[in-house]
Order: structure tokens, then sequence, then C-alpha cells
């Protein structure tokens, strides 16, 4: 569990157990949404690159340090990890954006590709796949495995929950991506839903069923 990190800023929980709720509103579900996401964001770029630049204030000419934002690139898997993608922007909106489109098979749970659109230059670039749930792991597995042929200069997966479960399969698969991640709940269902977890998330960001 050395690469897990447990991000339990109260901000953060109080906007996860709000999302919890099954009363919250579409609405109401995609704007913690993406506060959550912006919270998150300040520990997940911790270790961003920056750079110098030279700057004039009111008093005299200094250099000073500022985000390297052209170097990150943000994946998204599709569609629920929008929400995150959203907030994660909002923080560092000069980062470039890269979108993965996954389904999981109703019958074996496996993750089927449809869609891939990255930056050029990837070999450059520091990674940040996002998604709310790691479940059983198999989306996030197929994704990094993905990304992996392009040869980043580093991955990291964010999500809001994940399960012992989740976290066993994607750190067996991938041991060198760390997870960042609000919650670990308690297990899967037959169904391979987080319990308690929150439901389905894209579903409820989007208002469908």
């Amino acid at each position: 569990m050395s690469k897990v990190h447990l991000i339990d800023h109260p901000l953060v929980q109080h906007k996860l157990t709000l999302m919890r709720n099954k009363e919250a509103s579409t609405n109401s579900f995609r704007r913690l949404l993406n506060e959550l996401a912006m919270l998150m964001a300040y520990e997940v770029t911790r270790d961003m690159a920056m750079q110098e630049v030279e700057i004039e204030t009111p008093m005299e000419k200094t250099r000073a340090r500022v985000i390297d934002g052209k170097k990150l690139v943000f994946v998204s898997i599709l569609r629920a990890g929008t929400g995150i993608l959203d907030g994660m922007l909002s923080v560092v909106p000069g980062a470039r954006v890269g979108h993965i489109g996954l389904y999981r098979d109703p019958k074996t749970l496996t993750a089927v590709e449809y869609y891939f659109k990255m930056p050029q230059d990837m070999h450059e670039r520091d990674v940040v796949v996002v998604d709310p749930m790691l479940a059983t792991g198999n989306s996030a597995i197929a994704a990094v495995e993905r990304l992996k042929e392009l040869r980043p200069k580093s991955i990291k997966f964010v999500c809001l929950l994940t399960c012992p479960e989740g976290v066993a399969a994607l750190q067996a698969a991938h041991p060198d991506v760390p997870i960042y991640t609000a919650a670990i709940d308690r297990q899967l269902n037959d169904h391979g839903y987080i319990l308690p977890g929150l439901g389905d998330a894209g579903d409820r960001m989007f208002g469908t069923k």
C-alpha cells in the first residue's frame, strides 16, 4: 500500500459524504465532484515540474518559479472521468488533455476500448489518469497499459473511491503507478460496484440510468 495516497483533508471528506447521499441531485453531484477534484489536485500535483522565469514586480526585476503546465497531461477515462478532469483543469489550466474511451462489459466486467486520443510528445510528459471509481481495476489497468505504449515520463492514477480489490488489482498489474484517492471503501459486490460507494458516478453526474 506504499503507493496509495489517501487524501483525507476534512474538506475532501465532507464533500465526498455529500456526494454519497442518494438524495443529492444531479446538479449537486456534478458541482461537488468539480470542487472535490480541485481540492485533490493540490495533493496530486505537489511534485509537479516548475521553471524559473524573469518578472518585474512593482519594486524590481526578479526571478520566480511558475508551473510547467505544458508538461502535464490529464487523461480522462470516459465518460465519468470528465467530472474530475474539469476540476483539475481549473487548478492547472495549462495542462494538456487526453481521452480514453472504455466501457465495462456487463457480463465479463472486462474493459473494452472504443476511443484513444492523446497529445503529441507523450515521452516528455507526466500523466495523471482520472476516473471517479477504481472498482474491479480492469478499466484502470487497460488505460495504464495503453498509455505505457507511449512511454510517458510518469503516470499517476486519481479516483474518488476505491476498495481493496481495486487497489490490489492495479498494484499487481502496475506496481510503479501511485494511486491517489479520497476513500478506500469496504468491498465490491457481485456486480463489481463498490460498497458502500456512491453508485454509478457517470449516471449520477449526467442524470442517466
